[in-house]
């Protein structure tokens, strides 16, 4: 089987060896992808962790900023790896002081995300983060969140991009690095 990735088939390898496939859920005809193993594994966690880090340059961002909820995981990894901060992207309601907000389409309504509207000092790199990326809906409203709360998009990182879904394409020209790509 070949493992593609934006960081190479050793990356994507580690990766899939640690995918549950779960059919079936959330509603018939859904084959879930569940990261859950590979948060579990100390080691390969820390070697995903690394590998995100090393693709970008720890001195390529300022912050790091985690979507709801996976990507809070990675960002507290990786702000704790790089000595930077994190920014949570959360859902509507669940930040306490003033905030910025981005409506989106789902498959079966909308949703909301916002980040404080102070989150970010003007001008700042925000490498952000998450688990896995689809369709590119919550990836847009993010990136955008995030620019308007006046930081900079220096990068953006999954680990694991469903390619057969239009997530990359909606982003461009935000380039798009994915561990894992199936």
């Amino acid at each position: 089987m070949d493992f593609a990735g934006d960081s190479g088939p050793e990356a994507a390898r580690l990766v899939s060896s640690r995918v549950a496939d779960v059919p079936d859920f959330p509603k018939p005809g859904i084959l879930f992808k569940d990261l859950s193993p590979l948060f579990g594994d100390g080691a390969v966690f820390r070697a995903v962790v690394d590998e995100i880090v090393a693709f970008h340059g720890a001195d390529s961002f300022d912050v790091v900023a985690g979507m709801e909820a996976r990507g809070f995981l990675l960002a507290a990894a990786i702000g704790y790896a790089t000595t930077k901060g994190v920014v949570p992207v959360r859902k509507a309601g669940k930040l306490p002081r003033e905030v910025l907000s981005a409506s989106y389409d789902l498959e079966y309504g909308q949703a909301t995300l916002e980040v404080h509207a102070d989150a970010f000092a003007p001008g700042a790199r925000v490498l952000v983060v998450d688990d896995v990326l689809a369709t590119g809906g919550t990836a847009e409203a993010t990136l955008g969140l995030v620019e308007r709360a006046g930081g900079v998009v220096s990068g953006f990182s999954v680990v694991l991009e469903l390619g057969f879904l239009p997530g990359r394409e909606r982003l461009a020209p935000r380039p798009v690095h994915a561990l894992l790509t199936v």
